[in-house]
């Protein structure tokens, strides 16, 4: 099946205080992370990818998707464009931290062929890798790269989303951490 991914300047990235049905996602990978003292879902989709955090009754969950992905309004915590950069915090009950840092960036074609090349190799050897298949014209498709880092305390991780049709990169880092 081809994967068929949104316009870059059609991405949004959200938050929510709640957890998100995954029948909502065409879901390309999936990781489940449990340290005790919190549980994590990190799943790479067509258009991005979904976290899904818990700790001692809190719930967060991170969505990079295109805008034309029904989504509901309830509970979200922040809802931005993908242009540009941008930071947010979150600061919720129990002492639970949300930060994250997300850009789109848009580069000349060699850029992007090296950077997309760099990704793989990079996804090769640790976190979530997920190869797209090409889609029209390009003989290439896109590619999502996921990097985690389990802390006793919280989880980091760094998502990285190529657009080929658009010359375009998606790349975030967010953590989750309860105190």
């Amino acid at each position: 099946m081809l994967s068929l991914r949104p316009k870059a300047a059609e991405l949004v990235f959200q938050v929510f205080g709640r957890s998100l049905h995954p029948e909502l996602f065409q879901v390309s990978a999936t990781r489940e992370i449990d340290r005790g003292n919190y549980r994590a879902s990190i799943c790479i989709t067509d258009s991005g990818h979904v976290v899904t955090w818990r700790h001692d009754g809190t719930t967060l969950t991170e969505v990079a998707t295109g805008t034309s992905q029904p989504l509901p309004q309830k509970r979200r915590l922040l809802s931005h464009r993908i242009a540009g950069e941008r930071t947010d915090r979150v600061q919720c009950r129990g002492g639970v931290t949300y930060e994250t840092c997300f850009q789109l960036e848009t580069v000349p074609a060699e850029l992007f062929w090296s950077f997309q090349q760099e990704i793989l190799l990079a996804g090769s050897r640790r976190g979530m890798l997920h190869r797209f298949e090409a889609a029209g014209r390009l003989a290439t498709g896109a590619v999502s790269w996921i990097d985690l880092e389990t802390r006793p305390r919280g989880l980091l991780l760094q998502a990285y989303h190529t657009f080929p049709d658009d010359l375009a990169i998606v790349k975030s880092q967010s953590l989750f951490e309860a105190v």
